[in-house]
């Protein structure tokens, strides 16, 4: 029997609807489960390209009821298209993005971002915030959580003993102290502290080469210290074709790479290989048989 996925149409006035339709209907997808969307009410009317409050509370509204049902058992996982945070903002939602409303949702405290990809698997310890917040927000208990969900989560994806690289902050990972204190003071110690639990993890090392190394197979996964340190390199390497997925939750929750794409919502221009990719995702690690983990 195939895995009901739900995916959730996301902002409707941006391309999340189209890619949404775009990836139920696609033969891939269609092979391997049975993919049920929700968006917005039937009728419903949305200027495609247009931000509102009204966007944001109907995309909200979607991605609550998909939990809903994926907490009570009746669809085995849920595959996201985009939101946009100024409608949540707009709308008086008080979540940056799906990744905190679900762990809301879902009572969970500690939950990580990965970016999955066949060259490349990155998880963010810390996710949407200014740059000049990163440093005081990379603490030694959120580095420990990040650390532990990494290790307990990779498994499912068939990567039973993970190998985890910790990137430096700084430039050089802060040349011992030179370029800046946070690896001596807080990350290395993080690595060091997760090595006595038995979690196999190195670093930090520099954030210019440490990616380099895991596509040439060195480690199974990056934890990158900020957004930008971590997308760059997937979506360079896999833009379109890497999956987001948010670990530590009781469900499992997939969705795509990018962002609303207002500037060619309503054209019929969108791409939604992200989307049928986060939807095949979900199906490998909804299905029972797949504790080998999914390909890639």
């Amino acid at each position: 029997m195939k895995p009901r996925i739900a995916i959730t149409a996301g902002d409707p006035a941006g391309i999340g609807p189209e890619i949404a339709r775009k990836a139920a209907g696609d033969p891939r997808v269609l092979e391997v489960c049975d993919p049920v969307i929700y968006g917005p009410p039937a009728g419903a009317r949305y200027e495609a390209g247009v931000l509102s409050a009204e966007a944001g509370r109907a995309a909200y509204d979607a991605v609550c009821a998909a939990c809903r049902d994926a907490l009570a058992g009746t669809i085995d996982a849920i595959a996201t298209a985009p939101i946009n945070k100024l409608a949540f903002a707009r709308a008086g939602l008080p979540w940056k993005g799906h990744t905190d409303l679900l762990a809301h949702l879902a009572g969970r405290e500690r939950v990580a971002m990965m970016f999955w990809s066949a060259p490349l698997k990155v998880v963010l310890a810390t996710v949407h915030l200014p740059l000049a917040d990163v440093s005081r927000a990379l603490t030694r208990d959120v580095l420990d959580g990040i650390i532990n969900v990494t290790a307990l989560e990779l498994p499912r994806f068939g990567i039973t003993q993970p190998r985890i690289a910790l990137a430096g902050l700084n430039p050089h990972a802060g040349e011992h102290g030179v370029l800046g204190t946070e690896e001596e003071l807080v990350l290395g110690p993080a690595v060091a502290a997760a090595r006595g639990r038995g979690v196999r993890i190195d670093g930090p090392f520099p954030g210019d080469t440490i990616f380099g190394r895991a596509v040439r197979g060195e480690f199974d996964v990056v934890i990158a210290c900020y957004h930008d340190q971590g997308l760059i390199p997937v979506k360079l390497l896999a833009f379109g074709k890497a999956v987001n997925v948010t670990l530590g939750l009781p469900i499992v929750r997939t969705s795509v790479d990018h962002g609303t794409a207002f500037d060619i919502a309503g054209r019929n221009l969108a791409d939604p290989s992200s989307m049928v990719e986060a939807v095949l995702l979900a199906a490998a690690l909804a299905t029972p048989t797949a504790s080998e983990g999914p390909r890639g």
